[in-house]
């Protein structure tokens, strides 16, 4: 089976451990339910081997799932074989990333906090390739080219006819960090300007005068589904990424993304901001 499936099938053991865990079942009797052995429940779960949509259907509905979730999640089965763009680029893109990119490529919003850089979904290619050449591991110049067109590539999703919703909040050090250049800097802040009255992506900046706050410790997004149960957060540490998924662990980053967007500026505000920092390089 190829890493590109693998992926996806990730996603879909996960929701349905969580949907079982959630139900007070144990693998055996789950098994029993549906007519097939404590072996084929846990290998859905483990996300080994290929999966049939009806039992994906079965599970669901003795775990008690809403329609809803269940029908996401069958449609999930159903594409479990499906390859996306990113799989054309082959090696360059390491595991973390795939996974990241197939939760992207489904989601239907993206809260992001930004500690340090503007998000991927928003770098303009100069921003990008400059992130790419100050990272600690030397890289050729064909390798930083390919992983930024990767990126490049990713914010198609943003010209979809239903594009994800992105709300991103910036710590103000990202605004007003210089990376590459000056000029480089200042064309990613005229990037972030367009973004003025959209309706897809909504831009907030918390001010360093509002001290400290939840989120001190590093950048995260909360990646959403067509149902919550589907969420899954990503925190980006500098030695590698965490995709949490337990009911928990994504409740503590959904209260501190409404922390943080109501600690921060409005929008408005924000994008003044923005404006005075571009005018300030």
């Amino acid at each position: 089976m190829s890493q590109r499936v693998t992926t996806r099938r990730r996603q879909l053991g996960a929701v349905l451990r969580k949907f079982r865990v959630r139900a007070g079942m144990t693998l055996e009797e789950a098994g029993r339910r549906v007519d097939v052995s404590k072996a084929t429940v846990s290998r859905y779960e483990t996300q080994s081997g290929p999966v049939k949509w009806v039992v994906v259907d079965a599970l669901c509905r003795e775990y008690g799932t809403s329609d809803a979730e269940r029908e996401a999640v069958v449609s999930l089965a159903k594409e479990a074989k499906k390859q996306g763009w990113w799989s054309s680029f082959g090696d360059a893109i390491p595991e973390s990333m795939n996974l990241l990119l197939t939760l992207e490529d489904e989601a239907v919003r993206q809260d992001h906090f930004c500690s340090v850089y503007v998000p991927g979904l928003l770098q303009t290619r100069g921003y990008a390739t400059s992130l790419q050449q100050a990272n600690e591991r030397r890289r050729s110049r064909e390798d930083i080219e390919r992983l930024v067109d990767i990126r490049m590539k990713r914010q198609q999703i943003l010209d979809r006819p239903n594009p994800p919703h992105v709300w991103a909040v910036f710590d103000e050090s990202v605004i007003r960090r210089v990376v590459g250049s000056p000029s480089v800097t200042e064309e990613q802040l005229d990037r972030l300007l367009t973004f003025d009255g959209s309706p897809q992506v909504t831009l907030q900046v918390l001010p360093f005068s509002r001290g400290a706050h939840c989120a001190a410790l590093g950048s995260f997004v909360v990646i959403g589904g067509t149902e919550p149960s589907l969420d899954v957060a990503y925190v980006d540490l500098h030695v590698g990424s965490v995709f949490l998924e337990k009911e928990e662990e994504l409740e503590r980053y959904r209260l501190a993304f409404d922390y943080l967007r109501a600690q921060a500026l409005d929008i408005d505000a924000s994008m003044a901001m923005v404006k005075r920092a571009r005018e300030e390089l």
